[in-house]
Parts: structure tokens; sequence; C-alpha cells
């Protein structure tokens, strides 16, 4: 397997987590009373669950000179 094909696995997965925490999240705030600060730290990894997945479609996307 090549690298590209390496990070577009590693971007499926990425998506795929972030969707669920989305989902978690949403469980959460549905909650009475809602953890807050448990919400907190699944927003900051879906943040950078976030970063890490446009830095891969960074990396997939050819290089061009404007």
């Amino acid at each position: 397997m090549d690298e590209t094909e390496d990070l577009k696995e590693r971007l499926v997965s990425l998506r795929l987590e972030h969707r669920e925490l989305d989902d978690e999240i949403e469980r959460i705030l549905t909650e009475t009373p809602s953890d807050q600060i448990q919400i907190q730290r699944l927003k900051k990894r879906k943040l950078m669950l976030k970063d890490e997945i446009t830095k891969l479609e960074s990396n997939l996307l050819p290089d061009i000179i404007a």
C-alpha cells in the first residue's frame, strides 16, 4: 500500500471518529444535567481531529502554483 492510500484510510478513520464525537456530544447535551467538563474535552478532541483532517486533505491535494 502506498502513502496516498495510507493517508486516505487515515482520513476516513478520522472523519468517522469526528462524527462519533459529534453524536456523543449531542447525547451528553440532552442529559440533565450535562457534564460540561466532559463536553469541553470532547469538543477539544473534535477540534484536534478536524485540524488533522484538514492537514491530511491538504497533503492529498496536489500543489497548485497560482
